[in-house]
């Protein structure tokens, strides 16, 4: 079985995918199969060894591997056993995301603005990556990995992103502004480094410290947590694809070209990520439970 996980993972490696967690659980599940002097996926013993883990969700997540290497090995030999999908019936749920709207971006790039040390970069930087994540829907990772070479006249060079899939992002002229004058604030400060988003030191800045400051940030800007949890920075790219979605153009051709525009803006790798942004602002589920209706009535409302 091991010959066939490798040959499975350098097909995966090969399009581009990292593939290191899912290399973990697949040598694991073959030890355990090697136990029971098997060399071909069986069902029952991949129930088994998936109902080894703690939770649910961990077990799922165990049992989708072997489904997906089982499909792909069972078409070389017959004898690996396809596996039925969901057995443990997990079903994952997001968290609603808080809506930021444009008074508390406004306040947070004023609360950034008086950032301590005043004088310094460090207001700046916050004022300069707050106001890309809101006006590009970047996620945080790639913002922070941004280098002053991805700047290019097209847009942004997307490089680092969750699926490992390069992209172009192209800007609005105030975006592009707006980066122009933090990178010659930098530039008067006499601080280097070739990320575009780093600390008066110069070093790149790193996911912890940006999430200490937001939370900062947000006490300062007075907005409060929303049942009991803070909103989070990944949100702004919620608050964007939400946007996005709400200046959606009518008519159902020009409806799927703008949502199919935006999941590759976005980098989205399948298009159930952007439709999910639907049920995530209730403005747009109104929008949707209006539409609806009138078509049930033949068009009347």
């Amino acid at each position: 079985m091991i010959t066939a996980i490798e040959r499975y993972l350098a097909t995966g490696r090969a399009s581009g995918f990292s593939l290191s967690n899912v290399e973990y659980r697949l040598r694991s599940f073959a030890r355990f199969a090697a136990v029971r002097q098997e060399t071909h996926v069986r069902r029952t013993t991949a129930i088994d060894w998936s109902s080894q883990s703690g939770s649910v969700a961990q077990r799922h997540t165990r049992y989708q591997t072997i489904c997906s290497f089982a499909a792909y090995v069972h078409l070389e030999d017959s004898r690996h056993e396809l596996l039925p999908p969901n057995h443990f019936g997990y079903r994952k749920t997001r968290r609603v995301p808080y809506i930021y709207s444009k008074a508390d971006i406004e306040r947070l790039i004023l609360a950034a603005l008086q950032l301590a040390p005043v004088n310094s970069l460090q207001p700046l930087t916050y004022v300069a990556l707050i106001s890309l994540l809101a006006s590009t829907g970047l996620r945080i990772s790639e913002a922070l990995h941004l280098l002053i070479s991805d700047i290019t006249p097209q847009g942004l060079l997307i490089r680092r992103t969750k699926f490992k899939k390069t992209r172009m992002v192209p800007l609005h002229e105030t975006a592009v502004e707006g980066l122009h004058r933090y990178l010659t604030s930098r530039h008067r400060f006499r601080i280097g480094g070739d990320h575009v988003f780093v600390s008066n030191s110069g070093d790149p800045l790193c996911y912890v410290r940006v999430y200490e400051m937001f939370r900062k940030l947000l006490k300062s800007a007075n907005i409060q947590p929303q049942n009991g949890r803070w909103p989070r920075i990944h949100e702004l790219r919620h608050t964007f694809a939400a946007r996005a979605l709400e200046s959606c153009p009518t008519g159902r051709r020009s409806i799927g070209q703008h949502i199919l525009a935006l999941a590759t803006y976005m980098g989205h790798v399948n298009i159930d990520s952007t439709f999910w942004y639907l049920s995530a602002t209730p403005g747009l589920m109104q929008d949707i439970a209006v539409a609806g209706e009138s078509f049930l009535h033949g068009g009347r409302s």
